[in-house]
């Protein structure tokens, strides 16, 4: 699917899969319909209408979709699906067998960790945590059975970043499959595949889709093997996205260089201005130079993202007294949106973590994450500002 037709990443992420047909029969839609059939019908039986039979084996716009999410991520092959734990799902049972373990970033998306702590673990599979920011931890957590690296980058939601390049040669030294999910930094600022990983996933309801409007996932590859495992899975399973959501998550695709951009420009003046303030704790942001992968940040990311995780200088209650007065920002689970959320992970995202767990990787009680959306910077900081006070 990888199109190379296209240089710059706003023009791939516009036109990429949705190129008008101008030939015999063709309509020359500028937009990609919203193709709601269910099925196709044939003139011979054994030769499906431009390969499509039935559409949760495939269908034209979810085909457009796939097409253009390869594109963004220097992938040949995408693979869109109903949510992102949909897509993190259909990786395991593709990769994966009983008796396999696995080893992953111990800061991760809590929807993740609960997959396969109660889920996954169910079938036999096993995980071991490692702080990946030291890729020794994860030569040492290595065993006959481990097959798979699981790694998020920056972490959720403590923002830890790892050495992907680093981790990549350990991976392929070790025959072991390289996962990375992308979704915190989006194609636009991060391209893991280029440093080595095998498979990076995203949760496409965040910046790919950017509009809190839609939920899906997705998967981007290069090896033909493994997208062969990929989709035959993807049918069988059938966890994939309605049309409408394919043209939504589409539509949301083709601002997503100028939503990065922004969402990157506030982030970073509300991170130093919340790093000067005296009711905070700490900031922690891979744009600032406190950050302890600052460096590696740079030298792996072209952009810092939209996330600001910070510690209030206070307990729960202060916390929940701050979140009350905001104005602008949405008390809200989710990321990515144009819209600035704000979300306490103890008691939202990271519930589903027992509290010793989540103290111990710094998931305390008065730790916030933001969403920095794309409003006016200055109504921003005033309504963090006015709660503070």
């Amino acid at each position: 699917m990888k199109n190379d037709k296209y240089k710059g990443f706003a023009t791939k992420a516009i036109h990429s899969g949705e190129e008008p047909n101008l030939k015999d029969g063709g309509t020359g839609d500028v937009v990609v319909p919203i193709h709601i059939s269910s099925t196709f019908a044939r003139k011979e039986i054994e030769v499906p209408t431009a390969g499509y039979e039935y559409s949760r084996s495939l269908n034209p716009t979810r085909k457009a979709l796939e097409e253009k999410l390869a594109v963004l991520e220097n992938a040949k092959y995408g693979l869109a699906f109903a949510s992102g734990l949909a897509a993190e799902s259909i990786i395991i049972l593709s990769l994966l067998k009983s008796g396999d373990h696995l080893i992953a970033f111990d800061d991760l998306y809590g929807g993740t960790k609960r997959l396969f702590n109660k889920v996954f673990s169910d079938f036999g599979i096993t995980v071991t945590y490692v702080n990946a920011t030291n890729p020794n931890n994860i030569i040492t957590a290595i065993k006959k059975e481990t097959k798979l690296i699981w790694l998020e980058t920056p972490t959720n939601p403590l923002l830890k970043i790892c050495d992907i390049k680093a981790i990549s040669e350990i991976a392929k030294k070790n025959e072991l499959y390289l996962v990375v999910d992308n979704t915190f930094l989006s194609p636009y600022f991060q391209n893991p595949l280029d440093l080595g990983a095998d498979l990076v996933v995203h949760s496409s309801t965040k910046y790919i889709g950017g509009h809190s409007d839609v939920i899906g996932g997705s998967i981007m590859l290069s090896d033909s093997t493994i997208y062969e495992k990929l989709q035959f899975n993807q049918n069988a399973i059938g966890a994939i996205p309605s049309p409408f959501d394919c043209f939504l998550t589409m539509r949301g695709i083709k601002t997503l260089e100028i939503r990065m951009k922004k969402h990157a420009e506030n982030a970073i003046v509300l991170a130093r201005a919340l790093e000067k303030h005296p009711k905070i704790k700490k900031v922690i942001y891979p744009g600032l130079e406190s950050h302890p992968q600052f460096v590696l940040s740079k030298k792996q990311c072209r952009g810092f993202g939209g996330i600001i995780t910070f510690l209030i200088d206070g307990d729960i209650n202060n916390v929940k007294k701050f979140m009350a007065k905001l104005k602008v920002f949405a008390l809200a689970e989710s990321l990515g949106g144009v819209e600035s959320l704000i979300e306490h992970p103890a008691l939202m995202t990271h519930a589903s973590l027992v509290q010793t767990e989540r103290e111990k990787l710094g998931i305390t009680d008065n730790l916030i994450r933001v969403s920095v959306g794309i409003e006016d910077v200055s109504d921003l900081w005033n309504d963090l500002q006015q709660a503070l006070d």
